[in-house]
C-alpha cells in the first residue's frame, strides 16, 4: 500500500472528526503557515530583484544576470526600463 497515500488520508480523518473548536484552531495554524510561507517567497523575489538591478547597473547583460538570478530576460528589460 502506498504509505504517503494513508497517511494523508489518516489526517483528514483526523482533521474531519474533531470538534468545531479543534477545526478552527488547524485552520488558524494552517492559514499562519500559508501566510508565513508567501511572506518568505515574496521576500526571496524581491532580493532576486534587488540583486538583478545591482548587476544591470554594474554593466553585465541581461542573458548573465538572467543566468545567475533565475529572472527571465523579460523581467529584466522591464525592470531596466523602470529604474
Amino acid at each position: 500500500m502506498n504509505e504517503p497515500a494513508l497517511g494523508k488520508a489518516m489526517t483528514a480523518l483526523e482533521y474531519l472528526s474533531q470538534d468545531a473548536e479543534a477545526r478552527r484552531l488547524y485552520e488558524m495554524r494552517q492559514k499562519a503557515l500559508h501566510d508565513e510561507a508567501s511572506m518568505l517567497e515574496g521576500a526571496r523575489t524581491e532580493g532576486k530583484f534587488e540583486v538583478a538591478q545591482n548587476m544591470l547597473a554594474k554593466g553585465m547583460d541581461i542573458a548573465t544576470v538572467a543566468e545567475l538570478t533565475g529572472l527571465s530576460a523579460e523581467q529584466l528589460a522591464q525592470l531596466r526600463r523602470t529604474h
